[in-house]
């Protein structure tokens, strides 16, 4: 599969913004330009990495192909960030509404609208699709064929009846939502983050397979918006590259919202029954059915590779970690270059746009940027969030010199306290002996924009001293950072320190 996201069956419009989201991303009667010679550059794959890298290239210059084989903007636009958060959005508005009580407000009604909720998610999408549009790229200079890639040669790349010559070419198709091969699974026609998007009627009974960012995210939107929600996850705790006490505090939150997450399950089958599904859960070797009306498959995604033809440009690649690439992401094939979901463990949007500019730099002038030199957040948008950036204990091997971890619980600013919003924490891991910052966890109702302070420290070398010297505005959550850098000090006040300075004041003294 090249392109950089794929619907899984058919989905013709829905309704007026659907048709203007399909005219910007794949418009109809579209008619691929003719190639005139080499091109500098062709990117295969219109997700992220490839548009900002095709975009960057034409802006500098380089004459530029882009090939897509389904929709312009990728997972994030189509069926990620954008649809989703659009409905989390929707969900926290219900949570709130329901929340009223407690801060003094009353409320008639918290009824959802469920596709009321989809369509304004439809009408944003539509939108916010013209910056990723067929039409936006062709004015930006690049040729934009719609179709399926193969190359050919080490150089050379087909795309319908033409062949497409390049000196570099970018490899940026992205990664697809997988469905286990679970007995019965595909015939209950699950649903993934490709095809949940698409639904106009809410589920009464919905399974979510996984507990992941994307299982955990769309399980508590779908129990916001009413449906009686169940998380299976096969470790021990949701959210397993996090931290286990950020993990428990989702897992609470989720709680409170009415789901059951039932961890250390697999799931065996799925069987049919009039009306809805049968799940067979193996817990500790026992099964335990559990009916639903929907499934909704979170488990991961696998890199689009297979039908590139990679092994005629001699670029080597692997169906689960896709595309082989070095630190400056080049391939095997010192002319190919890959970006994105396709070759990295990184799959966020974010990273899919730092990774292109990579492309850019190294691609078309030689440079040397690497992929190590970048420091990557992550975020789970869950009700509350957690942001985290850099080192963790779940991650091992600390650092040759060890680490000092700082933890500062919310409930410690005055806004979080007044907001009732009090579930979360900072945890901090600097170098030890120093202020150094080599990691930070975050989990608060905006975990997402308030790390953004750890982001930049840690980018541009910033120790905890010098953050803390930031007047921030009273009162925010982000007074976090003074807390943190008030405990960092609070630690250096030795026994041996405070005897100097009691010793010094009572000098002055006389």
């Amino acid at each position: 599969m090249n392109g950089s996201w794929q619907f899984s069956g058919p989905t013709p419009p829905l309704d007026e913004a659907d048709q203007r989201w399909t005219e910007q991303v794949r418009p109809e009667g579209w008619r691929n330009p003719r190639p005139v010679g080499r091109y500098n550059l062709v990117v295969i794959g219109g997700g992220t990495a490839g548009l900002v890298t095709a975009a960057g290239a034409a802006g500098l210059q380089a004459k530029v192909a882009l090939i897509e084989r389904d929709r312009l903007g990728g997972d994030c636009l189509n069926a990620g960030c954008v649809p989703s958060k659009a409905l989390l959005a929707s969900a926290a508005a219900a949570a709130a509404v329901r929340g009223a009580a407690g801060f003094g407000v009353s409320v008639t009604s918290s009824s959802v609208d469920f596709p009321s909720v989809m369509r304004r998610m439809r009408a944003l999408r539509a939108d916010l699709s013209p910056h990723d549009s067929a039409a936006r790229f062709r004015q930006l200079g690049v040729d934009v064929f719609f179709g399926e890639a193969t190359f050919t040669g080490p150089d050379r790349i087909q795309v319908g009846d033409q062949e497409l010559q390049f000196v570099r070419a970018c490899v940026a198709t992205g990664a697809r939502a997988i469905v286990p091969p679970i007995a019965g699974l595909t015939r209950a026609n699950c649903l993934t983050n490709e095809t949940v998007f698409s639904l106009t009627e809410l589920p009464r009974r919905l399974a979510v397979i996984g507990g992941g960012p994307i299982g955990c995210e769309l399980a508590q939107a779908f129990a916001r918006f009413g449906a009686q929600v169940v998380i299976i996850e096969s470790a021990p705790r949701i959210l397993g590259r996090e931290s286990s006490e950020a993990s428990r505090l989702v897992e609470m939150a989720l709680r409170a919202d009415g789901i059951d997450v039932v961890c250390n399950a697999r799931l065996d089958r799925v069987e049919r029954s009039p009306g809805s599904q049968i799940l067979q859960l193996d817990v500790a070797g026992v099964l335990h059915p559990i009916e639903t009306d929907a499934i909704l498959a979170g488990v991961g995604r696998a890199p689009n590779v297979e039908q590139l033809g990679l092994d005629r440009a001699g670029v080597k690649w692997d169906p689960s970690r896709g595309v082989a690439v070095d630190d400056r992401l080049r391939t095997t094939n010192p002319r190919i270059y890959a970006a994105g979901d396709v070759c990295s463990q990184y799959r966020y949007t974010h990273a899919a746009d730092a990774m292109a500019r990579i492309v850019i730099q190294n691609a078309l002038f030689q440079g040397g940027a690497r992929l190590s030199a970048l420091t990557i957040p992550r975020c789970t948008y869950t009700d509350p969030e957690v942001a985290h950036v850099g080192w963790s204990a779940a991650d091992g091997n600390p650092p040759r010199r060890g680490i000092q971890t700082i933890l500062v619980e919310l409930d410690r600013t005055d806004r979080a306290r007044l907001e009732s919003q009090t579930a979360g924490f900072l945890q901090l891991h600097l170098h030890a002996h120093t202020d150094r910052i080599a990691g930070a966890t975050l989990v608060a109702r905006h975990a997402g924009d308030l790390i953004a302070p750890w982001i930049s420290a840690m980018t541009l070398g910033w120790g905890l001293k010098k953050l803390g010297k930031t007047i921030l505005p009273y009162p925010t959550q982000s007074e976090l950072l003074r807390r943190a850098a008030d405990a960092f000090q609070r630690e250096r006040l030795t026994p041996g320190v405070k005897k100097l300075f009691a010793l010094w004041h009572r000098w002055r003294r006389r």
